[in-house]
């Protein structure tokens, strides 16, 4: 996203969102940054299975966001909101559900920007098939607006690739596909959820005196562990684990076959810390 903001000349600005200490949501500090930001302001939002943090606001939360009655709403202020939704159905394991925080933004009456892949929830990673959508006042607005989403694409691909989309539209317009389609997205969520609390139980069975609550409480293909630089790279010397080195685990190369090891070799290197810090990432 900031390689792309950086190559398109836009000026950009991170907004506060995790929060380090809680290894939840920094809400106060990212409604701070809505109301104080130009009116007229981008904001890209993850509408749900937040990357890198795993952390997703609450329904409630996504109300307030969006609360059309607050002086310093998304609309009062002329924001524009853009949802990247590159892991629809990895969050709750139910597609419709992780949508919900786009539905309360056009029940709020908003008009928004929606960006879907379909690399992870149905295995097109190598296809780069997606879907982007933008919400117009009228049809007159949306011929104006695809006329210049046309002038954009012209330089850069032209005329995009088939053979994705056309399974994906197959998938979606053949009801007994589209069923198998949703059980399978559930079993890999489902799955993902398993390791989660796997992880955290094998942590705590092994005795640490950390805090791995948040390795449940966030949700996704993420886990922000709170591991340190220093601590990764120990992961990576001493038991050929790999990460980045912000601790962002990936928790769908969590297995049953290693996730024993995974958890004795992160005990063996927060052992002798009190406290876990993670780097603040900006949304």
């Amino acid at each position: 996203h900031h390689n792309i903001s950086r190559d398109a000349n836009v000026p950009q600005k991170t907004y506060h969102y995790y929060h380090p200490e809680t290894k939840g949501l920094n809400f106060s500090g990212l409604m701070d940054d809505v109301k104080n930001s130009p009116e007229g302001s981008f904001f890209l939002l993850h509408a749900c299975a937040h990357n890198p943090t795993g952390v997703d606001p609450t329904d409630e939360q996504w109300r307030e966001i969006s609360q059309l009655s607050s002086e310093f709403s998304f609309q009062a202020n002329k924001h524009f909101a853009f949802f990247d939704m590159a892991y629809q159905g990895f969050a709750s394991g139910d597609p419709a559900r992780d949508a919900k925080s786009i539905r309360i933004f056009l029940e709020d009456g908003h008009h928004i920007g929606i960006s879907q892949s379909y690399a992870k929830n149905m295995g097109l990673y190598g296809q780069r098939v997606g879907c982007l959508s933008v919400l117009c006042e009228d049809e007159k607005q949306a011929v104006t607006v695809k006329s210049q989403l046309l002038q954009l694409a012209r330089p850069m691909y032209s005329n995009q690739p088939l053979h994705g989309a056309q399974i994906v539209s197959t998938i979606l317009g053949d009801p007994e596909l589209k069923s198998l389609w949703l059980k399978e997205v559930k079993i890999m969520a489902d799955r993902i959820i398993g390791m989660r609390t796997t992880l955290r139980e094998s942590l705590e069975k092994l005795g640490s005196p950390l805090s791995w609550e948040h390795v449940t409480k966030q949700i996704g293909m993420f886990c922000y562990s709170g591991l340190t630089p220093k601590q990764v790279d120990r992961l990576t010397s001493e038991y050929h684990i790999y990460m980045t080195r912000n601790g962002r685990i990936s928790m769908a190369g969590v297995t049953t076959g290693n996730v024993g090891y995974l958890a004795n070799a992160i005990h063996e290197v927060t052992k002798s810390s009190n406290y876990l810090y993670a780097n603040k990432t900006g949304g």
